[in-house]
């Protein structure tokens, strides 16, 4: 079956999901589909091209490198934590060069990674993006490490926890 607008609406499940990876695969065109599907501004079609991008290989994903300011704008203005969500995954699965630190985007992962309202998911991301933001300059990294010190850790989920610890404990790399 095609990939249209109107089945990508449609997908709700994790084996839609995988089907929409395995038709891109096998017409080798990430970029294509990233460009037409996973920018909509109809939110469920563009949930469901990044559920489906999100199950591809880091070397597949690499045709979207061109594109990363795209996901890390999407990232950063759309309403929808799924699409939030989603689009920093992939964001998260790119190459990070230091010519490629967004101040923008790292104060955002920052909020976002402090936020106790916001999802764990998009919080342990946010944490992800910004340890490796801040990886390129000691100075950033040492105001990273500060604020996940004084974070009032009790308020946080598991998995916040845990990619916190991984953190100060230098074993996220």
């Amino acid at each position: 079956m095609a990939i249209t607008e109107e089945r990508l609406k449609q997908t709700f499940s994790e084996e839609g999901a995988q089907e929409i990876y395995q038709e891109v695969k096998a017409m080798g065109d990430f970029l294509g589909f990233a460009r037409q599907y996973a920018f909509s501004q109809e939110y469920r079609v563009a949930r469901s091209a990044l559920w489906g991008l999100t199950k591809a290989s880091k070397e597949e994903l690499a045709q979207l490198q061109v594109i990363v300011d795209e996901f890390v704008d999407q990232a950063m203005q759309t309403a929808n934590s799924s699409v939030r969500r989603l689009s920093l995954n992939v964001i998260e699965r790119l190459a990070m060069k230091e010519e490629d630190l967004r101040t923008d985007f790292l104060d955002f992962c920052f909020e976002h990674m402090m936020d106790v309202e916001e999802y764990p998911g998009i919080q342990s991301v946010c944490m992800k993006l910004a340890f490796r933001m801040c990886k390129f300059y000691q100075e950033l990294m040492d105001e990273l490490k500060r604020t996940l010190e004084a974070m009032e850790i009790d308020y946080y989920k598991p998995a916040v926890k845990g990619v916190r610890n991984k953190i100060l404990s230098g074993k996220l790399k």
